[in-house]
């Protein structure tokens, strides 16, 4: 095999690649991203023995097990996240949309929230918990329904275990940590099984047709469309859309817009918008 350092990556090669992933998963891989996709791919393909891109491009599209594509995910695509991230979000969540889901749920009391792209679990862990802290207080049986989807079977992994560094969760509100976390060591913690059980863990990828027996109340997809181009982006907000109920809610990044032009979501306050 040829040594993986010494490997190039021809234009046809990277074009082969970059829109392959692109019509597959929706990430966009400009030319400047071609040396960061050779660098990621360099131990996958020794670990293969493959001897080219081209060789490894064909494994890829000819493989049937899904093993292929999902070590690919894994590759290309970062799961670098913390709990309570952008706490603007949770604050509002819990000040505004929860009391009126609440008044409008009343007499179904059920609520549907689906974390998008939810990584290594972080984030729809910190839901649960915000979930659990808000329901606590109200004397009525909520169900109390929470999807949480990502590409990667690897973050899945790690989302499903539910264990993380101390660093990971230094954001939580006081008392969060004793309260649903287990120690595990002196630099590790577990989640506890009374929040595990909220979360409904599914390997999906954005791309495809997706569909659910309920519409949702809250989506939550933070820091998932900065790799696509504004086409795609625009579809999937839409799909977003389609599968929010009437008043429901749209949460992403700080780093991310919406194109208001190509949506009919209603702009809340900076990356949170709503389903009139």
């Amino acid at each position: 095999m040829i040594g993986v350092n010494r490997m190039q990556m021809s234009d046809k090669e990277f074009q082969d690649l970059s829109t392959y992933i692109k019509i597959n998963f929706g990430i966009n891989l400009s030319e400047k991203k071609r040396s960061l996709l050779m660098s990621r791919l360099s131990s996958l393909l020794q670990t293969k023995s493959f001897n080219s891109l081209s060789e490894y491009y064909d494994y890829v599209v000819s493989d049937n097990s899904g093993i292929a594509i999902s070590d690919l995910v894994d590759k290309i695509t970062t799961n670098h996240t913390y709990f309570y991230r952008e706490k603007k979000h949770f604050d509002y969540l819990w000040e505004s949309v929860l009391p009126e889901i609440v008044e409008k749920q009343k007499s179904q009391r059920d609520i549907r929230i689906w974390s998008a792209g939810c990584s290594s679990g972080e984030e729809p862990y910190t839901i649960a918990m915000l979930l659990i802290e808000y329901f606590s207080k109200n004397p009525h049986f909520w169900d109390k329904k929470l999807l949480a989807t990502d590409i990667s079977s690897k973050a899945l992994k790690i989302a499903k275990k539910g264990i993380y560094e101390e660093e990971n969760i230094m954001n939580l509100p006081t008392g969060w940590k004793n309260k649903y976390f287990n120690k595990e060591d002196d630099e590790k913690y577990k989640v506890k099984d009374s929040v595990r059980k909220e979360v409904i863990y599914r390997r999906l990828n954005l791309m495809s047709p997706f569909s659910f027996k309920k519409k949702m109340h809250v989506i939550f997809c933070r820091n998932v469309m900065i790799y696509f181009d504004n086409e795609t982006t625009n579809y999937l907000v839409n799909q977003f859309y389609n599968w929010l109920e009437p008043g429901g809610y749209l949460f992403i990044s700080h780093s991310e817009s919406l194109d208001r032009r190509k949506t009919n979501f209603r702009y809340v306050r900076p990356s949170i918008y709503r389903k009139d």
